[in-house]
């Protein structure tokens, strides 16, 4: 997974709105107290930081991975 599809996919998920809200100021404990812009920043994985921030959410595992090819960038 790379960098510019989680930001995608956190826009299709939670609206660009609150992926921008959340990915900035939500702190993530997997990701040692990180927020998920941090973690990326840091080199983490984009894969592990997109599940705990979908884990934090609570965003099933259904929704996590797919954007319908109509509402793809």
């Amino acid at each position: 997974m790379r960098r510019s599809e989680f930001g995608e996919l956190a826009d299709h998920v939670f609206g660009p709105a609150l992926a921008r809200t959340y990915t900035r100021d939500l702190v993530l404990e997997p990701m040692g107290g990180r927020t998920a812009e941090q973690a990326l920043d840091e080199g983490l994985p984009v894969r592990a930081v997109w599940t705990a921030l979908c884990d934090a959410m609570d965003v099933p595992e259904s929704d996590r991975w797919e954007i319908p090819p109509h509402l793809r960038r």
